[in-house]
């Protein structure tokens, strides 16, 4: 057994797979075992892999679950100490694994980490899903140290201490196994975009910490199954942000919030219309209806230990203080207003 299993999973990205996963092996081969898990591609994927690198593990998912089942039914293959959900449009670098998982090692309450992600295009700059590690405002909306919307700083350095956050990004993420395990892994419900929130939030439930270690760089494409304008996106972050707010709250706060967050979700979704983004405006709806017919089956997933006070939720709305207050820098928060 491994002590670390890097684990790509794929779906109709042999484009990525033939440009980013030699580098993978390069930088990774002598710290890890380096697994492709397929998600039931319609491309040419596996036989790709099946020809150009038949030393690499592939496993075969029967269907595509999305990124949430995809991962947990390959998972479910690996034995390995340390898992890595790798995207498959990242550019690793030398030595990206051995600052983490010495980190981990050292502290058995961290159950997830993340390197620090910049982007791909735009080298000197941190990456949408995930820059430094990520928070959530009290209302549920995620942003992280180096983006706030679609605000991205620069990297000069600012970030690159090692800290705890409230959630590690599933497009490069280091997770102990036996938590994995412990937790269930991801949420299947969800199928993609905020799964990983949802299982950092019940890992800080049960106790665990989230990590952020900036020793580690990668550089990411993004958007390589979905692209940030898809309608299809804003269904599942819209959908999947109350789902995690549902499941994850505290009872005492848990109305009051999400019919808050259900009131901004339509200043939102009238945004889109007046923007004339009307599929965007019907994926909201669509979303909303959605949550709704799941809400009993959420209720009863809600986490045992939703009571727990958890830290590094930021106490403020991250919205108004964005656009309305014009803080576009992490550096412009104020510390105290975080939970410790």
């Amino acid at each position: 057994m491994s002590k670390t299993a890097v684990v790509i999973l794929n779906y109709n990205g042999k484009s990525f797979l033939e440009r980013f996963l030699p580098n993978v092996i390069k930088n990774s081969q002598d710290d890890a075992e380096i697994i492709v898990a397929d998600n039931a591609s319609t491309d040419d994927s596996v036989s790709f892999m099946e020809e150009h690198f038949p030393d690499i593990r592939l496993i075969k998912n029967g269907i595509n679950g999305g990124f949430a089942t995809g991962y947990n039914m390959a998972l479910a293959q690996v034995e390995a100490d340390y898992y890595v959900l790798l995207n498959s449009d990242i550019e690793v670098t030398e030595n990206w694994i051995k600052p983490i998982v010495s980190l981990m090692e050292s502290d058995k309450d961290i159950a997830a980490c993340q390197p620090k992600i910049l982007s791909f295009y735009d080298r000197e700059k941190f990456e949408y899903a995930g820059a430094a590690g990520g928070f959530i405002d009290k209302y549920g909306y995620p942003f992280c140290r180096g983006r706030i919307f679609q605000n991205l700083e620069k990297d000069e350095g600012q970030f690159d201490d090692v800290t705890e956050c409230f959630w590690a990004t599933g497009a490069c993420m280091f997770v102990r196994a036996s938590v994995y395990r412990e937790l269930g892994g991801l949420d299947d419900s969800f199928f993609a975009h905020m799964e990983e929130i949802d299982f950092c939030w019940r890992a800080k439930n049960d106790g665990f910490k989230i990590m952020c270690c900036p020793k580690s760089t990668v550089y990411h494409i993004g958007g390589g199954t979905l692209p940030k304008n898809s309608p299809m996106k804003t269904y599942l972050n819209f959908r999947n942000n109350l789902s995690l707010l549902i499941k994850n709250l505290p009872d005492h706060i848990a109305f009051i919030t999400i019919t808050y967050r259900i009131f901004l979700d339509w200043i939102a979704a009238f945004k889109f219309l007046c923007d004339g983004c009307f599929r965007d405006f019907f994926a909201v709806g669509h979303a909303h209806l959605s949550f709704y017919k799941r809400l009993p089956k959420l209720i009863r997933t809600r986490h045992k230990n939703t009571h727990r006070h958890v830290s590094k939720v930021y106490l403020q709305n991250i919205v108004f203080k964005h656009f309305l207050e014009r803080k576009k820098k992490f550096s412009q928060l104020d510390d105290c207003d975080f939970s410790k």
